[in-house]
């Protein structure tokens, strides 16, 4: 009888397959250009989903100013004033309209561009972080809009009222408002508080990449604050403590949001690398 001799397998073979499995999960490797070309793809697909949304902006731009014209045509009606807005440039209403529209068209053209951004991340990423991508998408939108609601509907208000508010001159001078100038500033504050409502995304991507810790966002939670002061003082532009309270609050809010964010984030980590440890091991 023949005897047949059979030879376990190595912990080497066993190896191999894991790393292989790895490199494949992770995606294939690109080169410098390869990487130059797949950003300019996603950076002219943005820019046509920029130019459809600012035509569409353009079009539904009146009645949108309308609305944004309540603030501060309540504000002047409160403080005894004229509640008008006034444009001093025989092109101020295009113009106006031609602006807003295009700022209108980066917010909504914005999902379509952030998910190029992600396209373009995502190669970098292992495969059950490139499936996060609706979450992304959707956390990023919802923040940018919760931002941008905040500041219309709760520090435009204070912030105008105190602006408008303050006479010092026993009646003698009356505010001439400017609608350009005034669009100007309300765009200033909302973009503002929308792109700061992004902080919890902006923690999330630098947790993932190892850049930032909970501990060490905690450990610096001072310093953060000093600088959402700074960030206050800069976008509101009253130096009433109350704004600045009311715009902080939030920020500091969403800094402790993103603690927890990243804890999350390094919890995920700790356990595929836990999984593949064990997985190697056997």
């Amino acid at each position: 009888m023949k005897t047949v001799l059979l030879l376990p397998m190595t912990n080497s073979s066993q190896r191999d397959t894991s790393l292989a499995g790895r490199l494949e999960e992770a995606g294939g490797q690109m080169t410098f250009f390869e990487h130059l070309t797949e950003l300019r793809k996603r950076i002219i697909n943005s820019l046509y989903a920029i130019g459809i949304g600012a035509f569409i902006g353009v079009y539904i731009s009146p009645k949108l100013i309308r609305f944004i014209n309540e603030p501060m045509l309540k504000a002047l009606k409160d403080a005894g004033f004229d509640s008008k807005l006034y444009y001093n440039h025989p092109a101020g209403a295009l113009n106006l309209v031609i602006t807003f529209g295009v700022y209108l068209g980066i917010v909504i053209a914005s999902p379509f561009v952030l998910y190029q951004l992600w396209l373009f991340v995502a190669p970098a990423l292992y495969k059950h972080e490139r499936s996060a991508v609706t979450g992304f998408l959707f956390s990023t939108v919802f923040l940018f809009l919760a931002g941008i609601a905040f500041g219309y509907f709760i520090t435009l208000p204070y912030m105008l009222h105190f602006l408008v508010g303050f006479q010092q001159f026993g009646g003698s001078v009356a505010p001439l408002l400017s609608i350009n100038e005034y669009f100007d500033l309300i765009l200033m504050v909302l973009l503002g508080l929308g792109l700061v409502f992004e902080l919890p995304i902006l923690i999330f991507f630098l947790s993932l990449f190892g850049i930032v810790t909970p501990k060490f966002l905690w450990k610096n939670v001072r310093y953060a604050i000093l600088l959402i002061s700074v960030v206050a003082a800069i976008i509101v532009p009253t130096p009433d403590a109350t704004t600045m309270l009311i715009f902080m609050a939030p920020m500091v809010g969403l800094y402790f949001v993103g603690i927890a964010v990243s804890a999350l984030v390094l919890r995920s980590k700790a356990k595929r690398l836990a999984a593949e440890s064990a997985g190697t091991a056997v």
